[in-house]
């Protein structure tokens, strides 16, 4: 079974957990257009979904789900979305698609966070595999590069990416992040920083993971 059937089967398990006739908070990425591509086939037995990032907007759309602003409701039952790594506290790493406040600002309305990924996600440490991405307000790029570099690790700026909110991203290397919570804390203390991609604050509640014997629900 290839990455993308697993992603599907993860997508097609947090299907069970949509409740009807709710709006439902909807992430971004590969293994969430799967999950919109699933949602399409209920679309008639929900009020629509509030996106986060303006892809997942534009996938909602066409699958014909009515999308709300964030601004619109004030709370979700679930959020649904992926991750760049998952450790088994259920804290992500997450913003390789550059969405990571947006994505922040639904799973903080949601009352239960899902988080769908396939198993070559799940990593003991965060920071093993992936950058660390972090939203920064522009004229800060420099001066919160230096921070990143005092603080231990390798910031590399994302070229050519503008976020969704028009800031910029610089991915950190070389940080294992051995207490996320206090990391995510810290990083968001620096002047100049949006957020970073340390989903540690508000983790998931219940992880479903794609793998090659069907999906696996951890909550």
């Amino acid at each position: 079974m290839n990455q993308l059937e697993m992603k599907k089967q993860a997508a097609q398990a947090a299907l069970q957990y949509v409740k009807f006739d709710t709006i439902v908070g909807v992430g971004s990425g590969s293994t969430v257009n799967c999950f919109i591509e699933a949602l399409g086939t209920i679309k008639d037995k929900i009020k629509g979904a509030v996106a986060a990032s303006k892809a997942s907007e534009e996938l909602l759309k066409q699958q014909g789900i009515e999308v709300f602003n964030a601004n619109e409701v004030s709370s979700l039952d679930i959020y649904v979305d992926g991750a760049d790594e998952i450790n088994p506290q259920k804290m992500m790493i997450k913003g390789g698609g550059a969405a990571l406040t947006r994505e922040k600002i639904v799973a903080a309305l949601a009352k239960k966070f899902i988080c769908i990924v396939d198993e070559s996600k799940q990593v003991a440490v965060l920071g093993s595999t992936f950058a660390l991405p972090v939203e920064v307000i522009p004229m800060a790029r420099s001066q919160v590069a230096r921070k990143l570099v005092s603080l231990g690790g390798s910031p590399e700026y994302r070229e050519n990416v503008i976020t969704d909110n028009g800031n910029v991203i610089l991915d950190v290397y070389n940080f294992k992040i051995m207490n996320p919570v206090e990391m995510e804390k810290e990083l968001n203390n620096v002047a100049g920083v949006v957020t970073n991609g340390i989903f540690a604050l508000r983790g998931a509640d219940i992880v479903i993971v794609g793998t090659a014997n069907g999906a696996k629900i951890i909550d």
